[in-house]
């Protein structure tokens, strides 16, 4: 697949740069840079960096960061089967937990929520860093939903994290999987209250909490683009209307005119 000019390599993280150092030289730099696009497509073309993932993959199957890469452009795509498999492949030849989470997750999306809680309850959770638990609670309580477990997966987001009025990077996302849970188990004023809070921590846009909240508070938003079509046939219409005023005006004057015409023609018949 193509690479643009703009891309080096370097724009790769340090720790994933010295795992590629084991291979040859020009052979690392191509790996780098179909990497770095996979990092750069992963969000708004997931098809695009899975090929690019394929492409890393097939040159460096035996390093942890391509097999890391390859799983999280397979989970984009939903291939959770696929993905699974390279989350696993990275996780032995790394022996770190930070994937189990994801790993959770995918079994959730292969219908197997209860496989994801018995995750959420192993060892390995207690090995993750903070953000790592809360991205586990997040998917625990996916997999009660999933089971029809509202009450349960309420009472699984609860937790000090939730509680906190410090925003951290996972802050939106824990208010807002919470004011969900809440909105489908019908306490709608309490989700309007954890809504409202996400949208406070929410700094990057990362959630459409803002727009849900809108929803509960019946506000309609009108596209911009309808409104500017609006007035282009509104403006259209009134030009057609004003064509139609200058056509009857000439048809009116050519109909005088013929009149005229006439009676003048009839004037002269008499004299003679």
């Amino acid at each position: 697949m193509p690479i643009p000019e703009d891309v080096t390599g370097d724009e790769i993280d340090k720790d994933v740069r010295q795992e590629l150092q084991s291979l040859p030289k020009t052979l690392a730099e191509d790996v780098a840079k179909n990497l770095v696009m996979v990092a750069r497509l992963i969000d708004e073309d997931p098809e695009g960096a899975y090929g690019y993932s394929r492409v890393a993959l097939r040159l460096a199957s035996r390093v942890a960061a391509v097999r890391e890469a390859a799983g999280f452009a397979a989970y984009a795509n939903q291939k959770y089967s696929e993905a699974l498999g390279e989350f696993r492949a990275a996780r032995r030849m790394t022996g770190t937990v930070e994937l189990w989470p994801v790993m959770a997750d995918c079994e959730r999306g292969l219908g197997r929520p209860e496989k994801a809680l018995d995750m959420a309850g192993a060892p390995e959770v207690h090995k993750l860093d903070k953000a790592g638990q809360v991205e586990m609670r997040l998917v625990a309580a996916g997999a009660r939903r999933d089971m029809g477990q509202l009450d349960a997966a309420i009472v699984t987001l609860q937790s000090p994290e939730l509680a906190s009025n410090s925003v951290q990077p996972w802050t939106a996302r824990l208010r807002y999987a919470y004011a969900d849970a809440l909105l489908a188990a019908g306490r709608e004023s309490e989700a309007r209250e954890w809504f409202a809070k996400a949208v406070e921590a929410d700094r990057d846009g990362s959630t459409d909490a803002s727009d849900r909240l809108a929803e509960l508070d019946g506000v309609e938003f009108v596209d911009a683009l309808d409104e500017s079509d609006a007035a282009e046939e509104g403006d259209n219409a009134a030009g057609q209307v004003d064509r139609s005023d200058d056509e009857v005006r000439v048809e009116k004057t050519h109909e005088d005119a013929e009149a005229v015409e006439d009676v003048e023609g009839k004037d002269v018949e008499d004299k003679d």
